[in-house]
């Protein structure tokens, strides 16, 4: 295949680092389209390269109708956008030494070990030192407890260096993702990459007909994505203002708290309230909590006290 990607720019730091999501399968919750698409919103970082798409998506396959096809928008007959399918790298500089890139695209359908040699040629070429993939699976969890993150490493190392980070280390056995493709080539290529999947809570309810899908699940996971990026700053030094984040998580948690009560009325039979306290019975929350966000947790206890 001939050359896949193309960089408008080489950015300069000392050290790079790269957040990594697609659209994809693995995408409960939007953490990984929808993480990626905030950093880059949020941080105003600029385009410098993309994965062209030709021959690694499908037009169509028999029964799939419109969830493989480009999206079209037509008004009056006139097309006005026609969007195909991304896979584009922005960069972000942090402080006067570092660098962050930020990758969104969408899952290949096929021709993967092409698309993975095109994805590592841009972090060769951009000497990135470490690729974090972000993702999402759904399960019965309680929705206002920190989430799981399940991880997927490449190199031997790498484990020692996560585990501080508490996580549980993924014994999945099935379909890989994207994501897990390309850690088990970054292994055979001796890069340094990992996923984080953060659990997102869905509960099933199938006995409810005015629900959709017979259950509820949290379509943008705010909470997810701000407890992964918690970790990202800590690990790399990011620095990133997380307040607009946890403003957003705080106001998922309410809504969905409310979305509780609304359903344990109207549905009585449901035991919804017993129901979440098994789960909480159940769940292991595994808190990310270093010595820096604890004293600055603290400090601020202190000065609203003395305020």
């Amino acid at each position: 295949m001939a050359r896949t990607f193309e960089l408008h720019e080489l950015p300069q730091a000392t050290e790079m680092v790269m957040i990594a999501g697609w659209d994809q399968w693995a995408d409960a919750g939007n953490v990984s389209s929808g993480l990626p698409e905030y950093l880059v919103q949020r941080l105003s970082a600029h385009f410098i390269g993309e994965i062209a798409p030709e021959g690694f998506y499908l037009f169509q396959v028999p029964g799939t109708h419109h969830l493989l096809r480009p999206f079209v928008h037509l008004e009056e007959g006139q097309i006005q956008e026609l969007q195909g399918k991304r896979n584009e790298f922005y960069y972000h500089p942090v402080g006067e030494d570092k660098g962050l890139v930020i990758f969104r695209g969408d899952e290949p359908h096929m021709n993967e070990e092409e698309y993975a040699e095109a994805f590592f040629a841009v972090v060769r070429a951009l000497e990135i030192r470490r690729v974090a993939i972000v993702g999402g699976v759904y399960g019965a969890m309680p929705y206002d407890k920190e989430r799981e993150i399940a991880c997927v490493y490449s190199l031997p190392h790498l484990r020692e260096e996560l585990e501080p980070y508490a996580v549980r280390f993924s014994n999945y056995q099935g379909g890989a993702t994207i994501g897990t493709y390309l850690i088990h080539r970054a292994m055979l290529e001796g890069i340094e990459c990992f996923a984080f999947y953060a659990m997102v809570p869905a509960y099933d309810f199938d006995q409810v007909v005015f629900l959709p899908h017979g259950g509820i699940r949290i379509e943008q996971d705010y909470k997810a994505w701000y407890d992964i990026l918690r970790r990202f700053n800590h690990m790399f030094g990011l620095g990133i203002d997380l307040a607009d984040l946890r403003d957003r998580s705080d106001e998922l948690l309410a809504a969905m708290e409310a979305e509780m009560e609304e359903l344990a009325q109207q549905a009585p039979q449901l035991n919804v309230r017993a129901y979440l306290r098994q789960l909480e019975e159940d769940f292991t929350e595994r808190p990310f909590m270093p010595l820096d966000d604890v004293w600055s947790d603290e400090l601020g206890d202190l000065l609203d006290s003395l305020e």
